[in-house]
């Protein structure tokens, strides 16, 4: 499916292009943005290859991944990256996960993007499952999955190495009849 485009009230979510690589630095580059994601703050170099990839993967068919684009709809300008990524190995399932710019941080948009993430899942792809996986000391971030309507599922156990030292993540998902309302299948 491309392009992506989704609306709410105050954001837009839509396709990466090579221009939003500087705003893009300002997230990835940033050690706040950073500090609970899998990997160190990123060189402007690393950033512009990471959007290259990004929009290359973009047009692949099929499409597996879909890096998008968190723009306040007011302004255009961007404030975060929100991704799904589809799994291979669970047919109409992915991971997803967002980054928003710290200044934004605190006004809701964290919610609003997972929001249009799961929309663009569950609508526009119709998958069956979405999870994504965070640091146990990001407080904030769980709590807006939870707002979203994911559930916590537990941990996976030194999941992430950063800094020389292992990591736990903490899981949260979400699934297509929970999202829509409606009794699961079985």
């Amino acid at each position: 499916m491309y392009p992506i485009s989704r609306h709410s009230q105050r954001l837009h979510l839509r396709e990466l292009s090579h221009k939003d690589a500087e705003e893009i630095f300002a997230i990835y580059g940033d050690a706040r943005a950073t500090e609970h994601m899998s990997f160190d703050p990123r060189s402007r170099d690393d950033v512009e290859a990471i959007v290259a990839r990004f929009i290359t993967s973009a047009t692949m068919d099929p499409r597996q991944e879909y890096a998008l684009a968190v723009t306040n709809t007011s302004s255009g300008q961007l404030i975060g990256v929100g991704r799904l990524a589809l799994d291979p190995h669970q047919p109409r399932a992915a991971a997803f996960g967002f980054a928003l710019r710290p200044d934004t941080w605190g006004h809701g948009y964290g919610t609003e993007t997972v929001r249009l993430l799961l929309a663009c899942a569950f609508e526009d792809l119709e998958l069956h499952r979405v999870w994504g996986a965070g640091s146990p000391q990001n407080t904030a971030s769980a709590r807006t999955l939870e707002r979203a309507g994911l559930a916590q599922e537990g941990y996976i156990r030194e999941h992430v190495q950063r800094g020389g030292k292992w990591r736990d993540s903490v899981t949260h998902s979400i699934l297509d009849h929970e999202y829509l309302g409606v009794p699961p299948q079985k």
